[in-house]
């Protein structure tokens, strides 16, 4: 007679089960695979219900693009108990794809055995488009150019027509087309090259399909062009070095600073200010005190239509 049926006789002796009757054994646990919930574009919650069949069970929920399944909730699996009853289990995704259609199952498994849940699907929300933009060189050059460039992102993102936007210093004319739409390459890339651009601009990419993707305003800066001249490369200690040069475009009456780099900072060791020289430059000249040798610049500093700009580095040695 096998244990579980001379434990029955006993309790039925007892008065405590019916006669005849024999304690359930433990068992391979019960998995049935639930609704997917809190579907997004990159995640999902999957549900269940496991029967532990009264022996320590856990659970996990397998998941991909096929019944093949490929990835698993993370590790250490889920408990569902050693209860004799059903119960509700979760767990949650990640990383998932946007707008893909996700295959899922429950799987369950104790001591005596592995069961797994009927296969069901979900598909995660389509990504919402971005968009990115970013001026490289910047700042330009004075009569210089630039591109801006950036990255369409979100579901649907390739083939996808964006249109660049400009609003010149004093930003009062307000945005308005520059050119021609350009079409997105696969991955959602797109760029636009200028050959020049004459002031300080702002400028954005937004899709004329919706108008509620935009990209942040980028400010492209030009710069004024500072030419640098020094009097000497080679001195004593303490003697006086001349900088001149000229600003381009005309700057009258900008600060001019001479300034020294040192700990991986510029110093400003002396300044100036830009004179009338015509009218397309202005110019620049100063003497100043050198105590130790090292690398030197002239720095404009300008803001408007123009922003600050700076001449060449020049390198300076002394002796005693």
């Amino acid at each position: 007679m096998g244990r579980g049926t001379k434990a029955g006789t006993a309790l039925a002796l007892l008065g405590l089960i019916a006669p005849g009757a024999a304690l359930a054994a433990p068992a391979k646990p019960g998995a049935a695979t639930g609704a997917a919930q809190a579907v997004g574009a990159q995640g999902a919650r999957l549900t269940g219900r496991v029967d532990p069949n009264q022996s320590p069970t856990t659970y996990v929920f397998q998941y991909g693009t096929s019944t093949r399944y490929g990835a698993k909730t993370p590790l250490p699996d889920g408990s569902a108990g050693a209860g004799a009853s059903p119960r509700n289990v979760s767990a949650a995704t990640a990383a998932l794809a946007p707008a893909t259609l996700y295959h899922y199952r429950l799987v369950a498994r104790n001591a005596k055995g592995a069961t797994a849940g009927a296969d069901r699907t979900f598909s995660t929300q389509p990504q919402p488009l971005g968009v990115t933009l970013a001026a490289n060189p910047n700042p330009i050059p004075a009569g210089g150019g630039t591109t801006l460039s950036g990255t369409l992102s979100g579901t649907g993102n390739g083939g996808r027509q964006v249109v660049l936007q400009d609003n010149p210093f004093p930003y009062t004319r307000g945005f308005a087309n520059l050119g021609n739409a350009q079409v997105t390459d696969a991955n959602g890339n797109f760029a636009f090259t200028l050959l020049s651009v004459p002031v300080t601009t702002q400028y954005k990419v937004l899709m004329p399909q919706k108008s509620s993707v935009v990209s942040p305003i980028v400010i492209a800066g030009v710069a004024v062009r500072v030419s640098t001249h020094v009097s000497h490369t080679h001195i004593h200690r303490g003697s006086r070095v001349r900088f001149s040069g000229t600003i381009r475009p005309a700057r009258d009456g900008v600060q001019v600073a001479f300034q020294k780099h040192r700990d991986g900072r510029w110093i400003t060791i002396g300044g100036t200010v830009a004179r009338h020289a015509g009218s397309s430059f202005s110019r620049y000249a100063r003497s100043v005190k050198i105590n130790r040798g090292g690398t030197y610049r002239v720095f404009a500093g300008v803001e408007g239509e123009f922003v600050s700009g700076t001449g060449r580095s020049v390198h300076i040695t002394t002796q005693r």
